[in-house]
């Protein structure tokens, strides 16, 4: 009997002019709870600054309404959430508040396309553990 191999699913192509987004975060739901509104400020302001330079900026994970935050806040979740990017996308790393770069670190090793990291630090929670 023949191994069936898993079929890979295609990964929807983002256009031009758009630019993904990914923000990891803590391990802790207290904490991405309470540095969520810092973060959504962060990437509210970050989209304007992407769209004056003629870019749409778009979340590759969303916000979940359960969990009360929009952050990437394991490995597994990371894995999941990079699974369905374009491997060839302009991607943002996009980080206000704390955050573990192992949540993404995976996805980042094999994605092709250009990758800017922003962080907007003000340094109200101690700790930024990357």
């Amino acid at each position: 009997m023949a191994y069936q191999l898993p079929k890979l699913a295609e990964c929807p192509k983002v256009g031009d002019r758009e630019v993904l987004l990914v923000a990891n975060g803590d391990l802790r739901l207290s904490a991405n709870q309470k540095c969520w509104a810092a973060q959504h400020e962060m990437e509210t302001a970050l989209a304007e600054a992407v769209s004056a330079c003629g870019y749409q900026l778009r979340r590759a994970h969303a916000y979940d309404p359960q969990r009360e935050h929009g952050f990437i806040d394991s490995q597994a979740a990371g894995m999941a959430v990079f699974a369905g990017v374009d491997p060839d996308a302009k991607l943002v790393v996009a980080e206000a508040v704390w955050q573990y770069s192992h949540h993404l670190l995976h996805g980042l090793l094999t994605h092709r396309g250009p990758l800017l990291t922003v962080a907007n630090w003000s340094g109200t929670w101690p700790g930024l553990v990357g």
